[in-house]
């Protein structure tokens, strides 16, 4: 996932984090909270499920936030 903050220093500086998910993704899926890029942290078995969702949140050093749903 990408966030852009067009302000300059501390306040443009977007960090990532999890802020919920599926309980079938738990344990499988791993966020970087600097670059936002989302990896395996394990193969996926699709006779688990064939589905997975999550809620990442991106926040400025100012405070400001948005959150996604990744499908």
């Amino acid at each position: 996932v990408t966030a852009t903050d067009g302000d300059e220093g501390l306040n443009g500086h977007v960090k990532y984090s999890l802020k919920k998910q599926t309980d079938m993704a738990l344990g499988i899926f791993n966020l970087d909270t600097e670059s936002g890029e989302i990896t395996l942290l394990r193969s996926l078995d699709f006779e688990e499920g064939n589905a997975y969702e999550l809620e990442v949140m991106s926040r400025d050093g100012g405070g400001l936030f948005d959150t996604a749903k990744v499908a």
